[in-house]
Order: C-alpha cells, then sequence, then structure tokens
C-alpha cells in the first residue's frame, strides 16, 4: 500500500465503500479515513467520526468535540486553524479507531475490530514516534496492541499529558479536550511543547523524511 503524497485526505486509498458494519452504513454519510501528513512524527487517534467528520469526511472537524482537538494542534503548530473542514496539517495525522459515525452510540467491540486492519496499515505506513490517544477507548486499544502492560494498568485521566514508551514509538495520553480542566490544557501543552523541544526522535532512530 503505497501513499498519495498529494492529497491529504485517505492518501493511502483505504476503501471508501466498507460495508464490515451493517448497522453503520445505515447510520454514516460516508466513510472517515485518516487526514494529514504520511511522513507525520505524530498521529492522533480519536475513537470515532463525530457528527462533523461525518459530513465533511475529514476527521476531528465541524463539531465541538473535534474543534477543540485542533484547536490544540494548532496552538503547537500542527494545524493552521480549528474551524476549517479542510485544515492544512504539518507533521501530524489525524485518524479514528473506527470509520463511521453512529449518532446515538459509540463503537461495539466488534466495530473496533472490524477497523483495525485499517488502523494497523496506517501506523505502520506512517511510523510515528508519537501517539496522542483522545480518551479511554483508543488508549485501551493502543496499550492491548502495543505495550508490554496490561490495559487495566493505564488511565487517561492518569496518564493524561505524560509519556508512555511503546513498541517503536511513544504514546501520550490525551483527555478530551473539550473536557480538560485549564490546569489539563496547560499541563498537556506544556508537555508536548517539551517533546518538540527535544530530540523525541530517539525513540527509534532518525528516519529519512
Amino acid at each position: 500500500m503505497d501513499a498519495n503524497q498529494e492529497t491529504v485526505a485517505n492518501p493511502f486509498g483505504m476503501d471508501e465503500d466498507c460495508r464490515q458494519c451493517p448497522a453503520l452504513c445505515e447510520t454514516r454519510t460516508q466513510i472517515v479515513h485518516g487526514y494529514g501528513d504520511v511522513s507525520a512524527d505524530f498521529l492522533v487517534l480519536g475513537e470515532s467520526p463525530g457528527s462533523g467528520a461525518d459530513a465533511t469526511g475529514v476527521p476531528f472537524t465541524d463539531d465541538e468535540g473535534g474543534r477543540a482537538v485542533l484547536s490544540m494542534l494548532s496552538e503547537l503548530g500542527f494545524v493552521d486553524a480549528a474551524d476549517g473542514d479542510e485544515p492544512t496539517v504539518e507533521n501530524v495525522f489525524l485518524t479514528t479507531l473506527t470509520r463511521c459515525h453512529h449518532p446515538e452510540r459509540g463503537p461495539t467491540d466488534d466495530e473496533v475490530r472490524n477497523c483495525e486492519g485499517f488502523l494497523t496499515a496506517e501506523i505502520r505506513m506512517i511510523n510515528p514516534e508519537i501517539i496522542l490517544p483522545v480518551g479511554q477507548r483508543p488508549l485501551d486499544a493502543l496499550a492491548a496492541e502495543y505495550t508490554t502492560k496490561r490495559v487495566d494498568d493505564f488511565d487517561v485521566e492518569d496518564d493524561h499529558a505524560t509519556t508512555i514508551r511503546g513498541r517503536g514509538f511513544e504514546l501520550v495520553p490525551v483527555i478530551a479536550p473539550e473536557e480538560q480542566t485549564d490546569e489539563q490544557r496547560a499541563a498537556l501543552l506544556d508537555h508536548l511543547a517539551s517533546l518538540l523541544d527535544r530530540d523525541y526522535r530517539q525513540t527509534k532512530g532518525r528516519r529519512g523524511r
């Protein structure tokens, strides 16, 4: 699977008519695959597309929760603006555990499993240095797959704005930005700024960009 360097929307050409989850086929407007810089060092992982992403086709856009994430990334210089439907991004890739929106509930375990191949392919192709799981569900999924600890050892409230060593990259758990206190937001921005100030590529050595 090769990346289309000319596009930031679904750059790996993943299936845009997947029908593995019949219930979601009935509720989604479109499938929302990853969006961003295919050579990014940072990957932001949400749980599922919100209502805004379902309308735009771009993760974390056009609704309150998504704009809160983009606002955080904008402060760090990864995103040009928090309110655009097709933000300009640099050194960050935006994606979610599942790819279809349901207006009344989060994804089931089966739906998460059905989308595992999409996420695994994006992580392998992008090979990020640092992954930011936004919320407990994304943290649990990454912990189970990419760390040597038990999932029960991780709690997004306790681990927020800290660094956890994963297999080949680092995790920085994030409480959903719209739920953060001012102190939690400041701690996260300070922690990420400190990662940008140091040579975070020491996680697995430098790579060609």
